[in-house]
């Protein structure tokens, strides 16, 4: 039998749209992260719909999406919003961007993603960039789920966590393409 953890931790990646890597990153987390993880999106200036290749690249990954939305930070940083452990955001504008204050002073990374959506006319260029995003994102969130969070101290868990935003991703991916 497999211990439960001790308890669960909240998890909201941001992006400015929040329409396809936030949105990506949310439905990743909460399928992989198990009973550890809780994850939730948002974005500064929300779209107001979740890009429609965003959609069709979780199917393909047999993702759930019915409860995905593209939604505004204020949700999350209002009273009885759910305490957050974690904000990581997915896109370099967002990363740039002043954030609400957060309650209960969560740890903060960037981990920056190319945007798929940037990507236009071209239907397998933007197959492409969505599938790249998503990979993306899946092994930095697989190195994430990975840290035995309860045994690390603040200042080793940011590093590990601006470590995931920047080269170790890179590199397994580099690896992988030997």
């Amino acid at each position: 039998m497999t211990a439960r953890p001790s308890r669960r931790y909240n998890v909201l990646f941001l992006c400015t749209a929040n329409s396809a890597r936030s949105i990506m990153a949310e439905a990743i987390l909460n399928a992989v992260g198990g009973d550890r993880f809780r994850a939730f999106s948002a974005g500064s200036h929300p779209a107001g719909r979740v890009h429609p290749s965003a959609i069709d690249q979780l199917r393909e990954a047999r993702l759930p999406v019915g409860e995905l939305r593209s939604k505004n930070w204020d949700e999350f940083a209002a009273p009885g919003a759910p305490a957050l452990d974690f904000v990581l955001t997915v896109c370099d504008h967002a990363g740039g961007e002043a954030c609400p204050v957060w309650p209960g002073q969560p740890m903060t990374a960037h981990w920056g993603v190319p945007d798929p959506a940037a990507v236009e006319r071209d239907p397998p260029a933007v197959r492409r960039a969505f599938f790249v995003a998503y990979d993306l994102l899946f092994r930095r969130i697989g190195l994430f789920t990975a840290l035995r969070l309860e045994h690390l101290d603040r200042l080793a868990l940011q590093g590990s966590l601006d470590e995931i935003g920047g080269t170790a991703a890179e590199r397994a991916s580099t690896a992988d393409s030997r």
